[in-house]
């Protein structure tokens, strides 16, 4: 039902999303994950998680020639992907699946010179659910907890491809540890503050090397974003590691 949705845009109405009215919504976190995937215009992305398809299609404006596969639990979401992919006039180079990630990724599905992923931030333990069905799904871990979603994020990459994860501060050493056993520990953490948020950059390698790059600072002491934040959410700017 169209009554259902509401259409809304990001990056200065660079981008178009119709979004369920109420349940779950995107956050900046979007925006700033696609800003800081290092895409150029022949790369295939894969986005996990992809919910209504922001990341993909910020992605996809910020960077021509560039190929994006959205992986998404909840057919309604996905369908607002595919229903957003054609509203931007995308649809040949944005595309969204209905999959669930604790079974294995159809076989084309490989080879990826990034993944870009949001995970549910919280474990069922510590979660106080929400009333929404759906916005319980994309916040909290269900069928695939965080070991299994790095996991398939890490097995659907090129050898020299990168892993790029927003996720919350307060679970960063379980994401590192997680990466390190599966063989990719070269891992750049970029800190969002004062939001309790970080970028996590993930690269193959047989040793774990962890890199702090300098801080995204978001917001002004006012509570306004900063030049550098709007430069990113508004104007379509990179996020720079």
């Amino acid at each position: 039902m169209e009554s259902a949705t509401t259409e809304d845009t990001v990056m200065g109405g660079r981008v178009r999303l119709l979004q369920p009215r109420r349940g779950y919504r995107i956050a900046v976190d979007a925006v700033l994950l696609a800003a800081a995937a290092e895409a150029k215009a022949g790369d295939r992305i894969l986005d996990l998680g992809a919910g209504v398809g922001a990341v993909g299609l910020c992605i996809a404006a910020r960077v021509a020639g560039s190929d994006i596969t959205g992986i998404e639990l909840q057919p309604a979401l996905a369908a607002l992907a595919e229903r957003n992919a054609r509203l931007n006039g995308m649809e040949s180079r944005v595309r969204t699946l209905v999959h669930d990630l604790a079974h294995p990724l159809p076989t084309a599905l490989a080879g990826f010179d990034h993944v870009a992923t949001n995970p549910p931030y919280l474990t069922p333990a510590v979660a106080d659910p929400p009333p929404d069905p759906g916005k319980a799904l994309a916040t909290i871990e269900s069928s695939a907890d965080l070991f299994r979603w790095l996991t398939v994020a890490t097995g659907a990459l090129k050898s020299a491809g990168t892993l790029l994860a927003i996720h919350r501060s307060d679970r960063l050493e379980e994401i590192v540890d997680v990466l390190a056993r599966l063989g990719w520990g070269d891992i750049t953490v970029k800190r969002l503050p004062p939001a309790a948020r970080v970028l996590v950059r993930a690269r193959r390698a047989d040793s774990s090397r962890r890199h702090e790059a300098p801080p995204l600072v978001l917001h002004r002491p006012d509570g306004g974003y900063t030049d550098e934040a709007e430069a990113i959410l508004r104007h379509g700017q990179p996020l720079a590691f």
